[in-house]
């Protein structure tokens, strides 16, 4: 999944405006304004269509957790100049204050099964024996369940 891909997900996910974007962006620590918000939503197709890299979403995700969780004392988080799959993971059911259970429940209703310790080895280090890298497939799966969870389509 690219990152573009993730941000869409997000914004129809949350039903985001422009404005709510540009300020979730501040939240993260960057300033953007809409034609570049436009052009990281807009299909790859189109002319005007801009790849978003790794800095620029973990911004973005830094500032949903913000929304969603409030402001924390100290300094605000450092986004990460690479992001993987299992980071992008990992800031989203921190914003959502997801446990294990609610990620199954998430999985499920994207029609995937996966168990806990499935979950649970997504959020290992790296170079521990457990661990399991985050693939596409997993992490679109996830996002439509997030999709079919938290959007309010009657």
């Amino acid at each position: 999944m690219t990152q573009n891909e993730v941000l869409k997900k997000l914004r129809y996910t949350f039903d985001y405006s422009d404005d709510e974007m540009i300020a979730i962006f501040k939240d993260g620590d960057k300033k953007v304004i809409r034609s570049e918000v436009s052009n990281w939503l807009k299909k790859d197709m189109d002319p005007h269509y801009e790849e978003m890299n790794d800095q620029e979403l973990a911004h973005f995700l830094n500032g949903f957790i913000i929304k969603h969780r409030g402001r924390r004392d100290g300094p605000a988080p450092i986004a990460e100049k690479t992001m993987t799959n299992n980071v992008i993971l990992r800031k989203i059911k921190i914003a959502l204050s997801l446990r294990d259970d609610d990620m199954v429940a998430i999985l499920e209703n994207a029609g995937f099964n996966a168990g806990k310790h499935e979950i649970n080895a997504l959020f290992r280090k790296p170079g521990q024996r457990q661990y399991r890298e985050c693939m596409n497939q997993f992490l679109r799966n996830f996002m439509v369940g997030l999709q079919h969870t938290y959007r309010n389509d009657e």
